[in-house]
Protein backbone atom coordinates (compact mmCIF):
# COMPACT_ATOMS: atom_id res chain seq x y z
CA UNK A 1 0.00 0.00 0.00
CA UNK A 2 1.37 3.50 -0.87
CA UNK A 3 1.16 5.41 2.19
CA UNK A 4 2.18 8.85 1.28
CA UNK A 5 -0.30 9.23 -1.63
CA UNK A 6 -3.05 8.55 0.87
CA UNK A 7 -1.92 11.30 3.20
CA UNK A 8 -1.36 13.77 0.20
CA UNK A 9 -4.88 13.06 -0.21
CA UNK A 10 -6.57 14.07 2.76
CA UNK A 11 -4.78 16.95 3.11
CA UNK A 12 -5.83 18.05 -0.38
CA UNK A 13 -9.29 17.32 0.56
CA UNK A 14 -8.48 19.24 3.98
CA UNK A 15 -8.68 16.65 6.03
CA UNK A 16 -5.59 17.63 8.35
CA UNK A 17 -6.68 15.78 11.48
CA UNK A 18 -7.41 12.38 9.87
CA UNK A 19 -3.79 12.54 8.21
CA UNK A 20 -2.55 13.28 11.69
CA UNK A 21 -3.89 10.44 13.06
CA UNK A 22 -3.17 8.06 9.74
CA UNK A 23 0.56 9.52 10.15
CA UNK A 24 0.95 8.57 13.63
CA UNK A 25 -0.70 4.70 13.71
CA UNK A 26 2.05 4.46 10.75
CA UNK A 27 4.72 5.69 12.49
CA UNK A 28 3.46 3.75 15.41
CA UNK A 29 2.89 0.34 13.81
CA UNK A 30 -0.91 -0.60 15.16
CA UNK A 31 -2.57 -0.41 11.83
CA UNK A 32 -2.88 -4.22 12.20
CA UNK A 33 -3.57 -4.52 15.50
CA UNK A 34 -6.95 -2.67 15.28
CA UNK A 35 -9.90 -3.55 13.02
CA UNK A 36 -10.96 -1.39 10.27
CA UNK A 37 -13.86 0.01 12.08
CA UNK A 38 -11.58 0.99 15.34
CA UNK A 39 -9.32 2.90 12.97
CA UNK A 40 -12.07 4.91 11.30
CA UNK A 41 -13.09 5.67 14.23
CA UNK A 42 -9.68 6.59 15.38
CA UNK A 43 -9.64 9.38 12.00
CA UNK A 44 -12.91 10.52 12.44
CA UNK A 45 -12.81 11.35 15.78
CA UNK A 46 -9.06 13.39 15.72
CA UNK A 47 -10.68 15.14 12.30
CA UNK A 48 -14.02 15.86 14.40
CA UNK A 49 -11.48 16.92 17.47
CA UNK A 50 -9.17 19.44 15.28
CA UNK A 51 -11.93 21.11 13.52
CA UNK A 52 -13.65 21.66 16.54
CA UNK A 53 -10.09 23.13 18.28
CA UNK A 54 -9.76 25.51 15.28
CA UNK A 55 -13.07 26.78 15.47
CA UNK A 56 -12.94 27.91 18.89
CA UNK A 57 -9.66 29.40 18.13
CA UNK A 58 -11.47 31.22 15.62
CA UNK A 59 -14.42 31.98 17.84
CA UNK A 60 -11.96 33.47 20.47
CA UNK A 61 -9.66 35.34 17.20
CA UNK A 62 -13.10 37.22 16.39
CA UNK A 63 -13.85 37.93 19.94
CA UNK A 64 -10.60 40.16 20.76
CA UNK A 65 -10.91 39.74 24.70
CA UNK A 66 -8.95 42.34 26.12
CA UNK A 67 -7.62 39.61 28.41
CA UNK A 68 -6.70 35.96 28.12
CA UNK A 69 -9.13 34.70 31.47
CA UNK A 70 -10.62 31.51 31.92
CA UNK A 71 -12.76 29.52 34.20
CA UNK A 72 -9.93 27.45 36.03
CA UNK A 73 -8.42 30.96 37.10
CA UNK A 74 -11.37 32.80 38.59
CA UNK A 75 -10.10 33.96 42.48
CA UNK A 76 -13.45 32.90 44.52
CA UNK A 77 -11.09 33.61 47.97
CA UNK A 78 -10.44 37.64 47.39
CA UNK A 79 -13.38 39.05 49.41
CA UNK A 80 -15.30 41.23 46.59
CA UNK A 81 -19.01 39.81 46.84
CA UNK A 82 -18.57 37.60 43.79
CA UNK A 83 -21.45 35.36 43.93
CA UNK A 84 -19.83 31.62 43.17
CA UNK A 85 -22.89 29.78 42.77
CA UNK A 86 -24.99 32.78 40.56
CA UNK A 87 -21.26 32.52 38.75
CA UNK A 88 -20.62 28.39 38.15
CA UNK A 89 -24.49 28.70 36.89
CA UNK A 90 -23.70 31.32 34.23
CA UNK A 91 -20.40 29.01 32.85
CA UNK A 92 -23.37 26.75 32.01
CA UNK A 93 -24.47 29.00 28.92
CA UNK A 94 -27.67 28.81 29.53
CA UNK A 95 -28.70 32.74 29.99
CA UNK A 96 -27.34 32.75 26.11
CA UNK A 97 -29.56 29.84 25.03
CA UNK A 98 -32.78 32.51 26.78
CA UNK A 99 -30.80 35.78 25.43
CA UNK A 100 -30.74 37.25 28.85
CA UNK A 101 -28.33 39.93 29.93
CA UNK A 102 -25.47 39.86 32.49
CA UNK A 103 -24.88 43.25 34.09
CA UNK A 104 -21.21 43.41 36.74
CA UNK A 105 -20.77 46.49 38.33
CA UNK A 106 -18.27 47.46 41.09
CA UNK A 107 -15.47 49.83 42.26
CA UNK A 108 -12.32 49.81 39.28
CA UNK A 109 -9.47 47.01 40.21
CA UNK A 110 -12.39 44.09 41.50
CA UNK A 111 -11.99 42.21 38.24
CA UNK A 112 -15.41 42.94 35.92
CA UNK A 113 -13.21 42.93 32.98
CA UNK A 114 -11.87 39.65 33.77
CA UNK A 115 -14.96 38.10 34.81
CA UNK A 116 -16.71 39.53 31.73
CA UNK A 117 -13.80 38.11 29.46
CA UNK A 118 -13.94 34.47 31.44
CA UNK A 119 -17.75 34.36 30.43
CA UNK A 120 -17.01 35.40 26.95
CA UNK A 121 -14.36 32.69 26.53
CA UNK A 122 -16.17 29.99 27.78
CA UNK A 123 -19.44 31.27 25.51
CA UNK A 124 -16.49 30.41 23.21
CA UNK A 125 -15.94 26.98 24.33
CA UNK A 126 -19.57 26.24 24.31
CA UNK A 127 -19.59 27.19 20.63
CA UNK A 128 -21.22 30.80 21.30
CA UNK A 129 -19.71 33.79 18.99
CA UNK A 130 -18.45 37.03 21.63
CA UNK A 131 -17.17 40.31 21.04
CA UNK A 132 -15.45 42.42 23.09
CA UNK A 133 -15.64 46.21 23.23
CA UNK A 134 -15.26 49.43 25.23
CA UNK A 135 -18.25 51.35 25.37
CA UNK A 136 -17.66 54.56 24.41
CA UNK A 137 -14.52 53.49 21.78
CA UNK A 138 -17.28 50.81 19.81
CA UNK A 139 -19.70 53.83 19.70
CA UNK A 140 -17.40 56.28 18.26
CA UNK A 141 -16.67 53.99 16.05
CA UNK A 142 -19.85 53.23 14.45
CA UNK A 143 -20.63 57.08 14.10
CA UNK A 144 -17.36 57.39 11.69
CA UNK A 145 -18.84 54.06 10.17
CA UNK A 146 -22.15 55.90 8.87
CA UNK A 147 -19.70 58.15 7.00
CA UNK A 148 -18.42 55.61 4.62
CA UNK A 149 -21.05 52.98 4.79
CA UNK A 150 -20.19 50.15 6.74
CA UNK A 151 -22.29 51.00 9.71
CA UNK A 152 -25.58 48.84 9.17
CA UNK A 153 -23.54 45.97 8.01
CA UNK A 154 -21.40 46.88 11.33
CA UNK A 155 -24.92 46.65 13.23
CA UNK A 156 -25.72 43.50 11.57
CA UNK A 157 -23.02 41.83 12.67
CA UNK A 158 -23.24 42.87 16.08
CA UNK A 159 -26.92 42.12 16.19
CA UNK A 160 -26.02 38.59 15.20
CA UNK A 161 -23.36 38.26 17.54
CA UNK A 162 -24.62 35.91 20.79
CA UNK A 163 -22.59 37.93 23.82
CA UNK A 164 -21.62 41.24 23.34
CA UNK A 165 -19.27 42.42 26.46
CA UNK A 166 -19.33 46.60 26.90
CA UNK A 167 -16.89 47.35 29.27
CA UNK A 168 -16.14 50.59 30.98
CA UNK A 169 -19.98 51.41 30.95
CA UNK A 170 -20.79 55.03 32.41
CA UNK A 171 -16.76 55.67 32.36
CA UNK A 172 -17.31 58.68 29.85
CA UNK A 173 -20.52 61.35 29.42
CA UNK A 174 -22.07 59.95 26.12
CA UNK A 175 -23.82 62.94 23.38
CA UNK A 176 -27.34 63.17 22.02
CA UNK A 177 -26.01 61.03 18.94
CA UNK A 178 -23.74 58.26 20.96
CA UNK A 179 -26.99 57.39 22.94
CA UNK A 180 -29.49 57.00 19.85
CA UNK A 181 -26.57 54.62 18.44
CA UNK A 182 -26.70 52.75 21.83
CA UNK A 183 -30.19 52.52 21.88
CA UNK A 184 -30.01 51.11 18.13
CA UNK A 185 -27.40 48.25 18.92
CA UNK A 186 -29.57 47.22 21.61
CA UNK A 187 -33.13 47.06 20.19
CA UNK A 188 -31.49 45.30 17.49
CA UNK A 189 -30.11 42.58 20.03
CA UNK A 190 -33.12 42.67 22.34
CA UNK A 191 -34.39 39.38 22.94
CA UNK A 192 -32.19 38.16 20.34
CA UNK A 193 -28.87 37.96 22.08
CA UNK A 194 -26.85 38.52 25.32
CA UNK A 195 -25.75 41.91 26.05
CA UNK A 196 -22.91 41.99 29.11
CA UNK A 197 -22.42 45.40 30.44
CA UNK A 198 -19.56 45.79 32.97
CA UNK A 199 -19.51 49.38 35.35
CA UNK A 200 -18.15 51.48 37.91
CA UNK A 201 -21.08 52.90 37.85
CA UNK A 202 -24.26 51.59 40.14
CA UNK A 203 -27.38 50.47 37.95
CA UNK A 204 -29.36 52.58 40.08
CA UNK A 205 -27.28 56.16 38.60
CA UNK A 206 -27.62 54.72 34.77
CA UNK A 207 -30.99 56.72 34.51
CA UNK A 208 -29.14 59.99 35.21
CA UNK A 209 -26.20 58.98 33.07
CA UNK A 210 -27.83 58.92 30.16
CA UNK A 211 -29.73 62.02 30.80
CA UNK A 212 -32.25 61.85 28.23
CA UNK A 213 -35.49 60.78 30.03
CA UNK A 214 -37.18 59.45 26.96
CA UNK A 215 -33.83 57.56 25.46
CA UNK A 216 -33.06 56.06 29.08
CA UNK A 217 -36.11 54.48 29.71
CA UNK A 218 -35.60 52.86 26.54
CA UNK A 219 -31.95 51.62 26.91
CA UNK A 220 -32.78 50.66 30.18
CA UNK A 221 -35.85 48.98 29.42
CA UNK A 222 -33.86 46.53 26.91
CA UNK A 223 -31.12 45.93 29.29
CA UNK A 224 -32.00 45.70 33.02
CA UNK A 225 -35.40 43.99 33.54
CA UNK A 226 -34.08 40.25 31.80
CA UNK A 227 -30.66 40.51 32.96
CA UNK A 228 -28.85 38.85 36.06
CA UNK A 229 -26.47 41.05 38.32
CA UNK A 230 -22.98 40.65 39.66
CA UNK A 231 -22.49 43.64 42.40
CA UNK A 232 -19.33 43.38 43.50
CA UNK A 233 -17.69 45.47 46.53
CA UNK A 234 -13.89 45.46 47.91
CA UNK A 235 -10.40 46.95 47.74
CA UNK A 236 -9.00 46.28 44.38
CA UNK A 237 -7.61 42.88 43.31
CA UNK A 238 -3.86 44.74 42.00
CA UNK A 239 -3.65 45.69 45.49
CA UNK A 240 -3.21 42.68 46.46
CA UNK A 241 0.05 41.62 43.85
CA UNK A 242 3.62 42.08 44.95
CA UNK A 243 5.00 45.21 43.53
CA UNK A 244 7.70 44.36 40.97
CA UNK A 245 10.26 47.22 41.94
CA UNK A 246 11.41 46.61 45.44
CA UNK A 247 11.06 48.90 47.99
CA UNK A 248 14.59 50.59 48.97
CA UNK A 249 15.64 49.81 52.28
CA UNK A 250 15.58 52.61 55.02
CA UNK A 251 18.42 54.34 56.31
CA UNK A 252 18.70 55.46 59.75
Amino acid sequence: MLNHPTLDKLRSMQLEGMAMAFQEQLELNTLEELRFEERLALLVDREFVYRDNRRFARRLRNAKLKQHATLEDIDYKHPRNLDKALFRSLSTGDYLREHHNLVISGPTGVGKTYLACTLAHQACRLGYSAFYAQTSRLLQELSLMKADGRYFRTLTRLAKTDLLILDDWGLEPLASEPRRLLLELLDDRYNKASTLIASQLPVELWYDYLSDPTLADAILDRIVHNSYRLDLKGESLRKTKRSLTPTPPTTS
